[in-house]
């Protein structure tokens, strides 16, 4: 028995869970996503105790594979819903910034005009479902990075457009210039050492 697959998925309050055919319905205060369950699972909802529970058919390798991963996957809609997920981004490098124009999210990360986009400018679409909140449009050196927050109930969709958004400009391992997640520890290298010949 999968440990993630036997634990059963507790509903909280203002949570409504639905199950049609094999697609899961989960709506809440955040937001509703659902999901179409793997063949080899069963889910099963009890009102009363506001409990969902996965069961696996069978005890092959690829039933009990998406036992535990529906069960995950079940929990983060859960979970989505009532709370939402949040990926904070911090931008370092100095005149870098980020604007969001209407339902898009405009960036300047040091890029020449040669690059896609308006200028040395990125302008990305913000996705359907996905809330981008700029905490501070501009960098100022390198302790005061220029900072947003990407919101959702769905934590796959917030977390691929954040890794989209840093993938445009990782952190050199210099003076710790790019884009990286809030939190995130950047090893940085010693350049090269000048030496003078006496």
């Amino acid at each position: 028995m999968s440990r993630v697959g036997k634990q059963p998925v507790v509903l909280p309050s203002g949570v409504s869970f639905k199950l049609t055919g094999r697609e899961v319905i989960v709506s809440g205060p955040k937001g509703t996503t659902s999901y179409l369950c793997p063949a080899g699972v069963d889910v099963a909802c009890d009102q009363g105790s506001k409990l969902v529970k996965v069961t696996r058919q069978n005890d092959s390798k690829q039933a009990r594979a998406n036992h535990g991963l529906t069960r995950a996957l079940i929990a983060n809609m859960v979970k989505g819903a009532a709370q939402g997920f949040e990926r904070r981004l911090e931008i370092y490098g100095t005149g870098y910034n980020c604007k969001l124009i209407g339902k898009a999210l405009h960036l300047n990360i040091g890029y020449s005009g040669r690059r896609r986009g308006v200028g040395a400018q990125f302008e990305i679409p913000v996705p359907v479902g996905v809330e981008v909140t700029v905490e501070k449009d501009a960098a100022r050196g390198d302790n005061e990075p220029a900072q947003l927050v990407i919101r959702g109930c769905d934590k796959q969709c917030v977390g691929e457009f954040a890794a989209e958004i840093r993938a445009l400009r990782k952190t050199e391992p210099y003076k710790g210039k790019g884009i990286r997640y809030h939190g995130e520890v950047i090893k940085k290298k010693q350049g090269k050492a000048v030496t003078t010949s006496s």
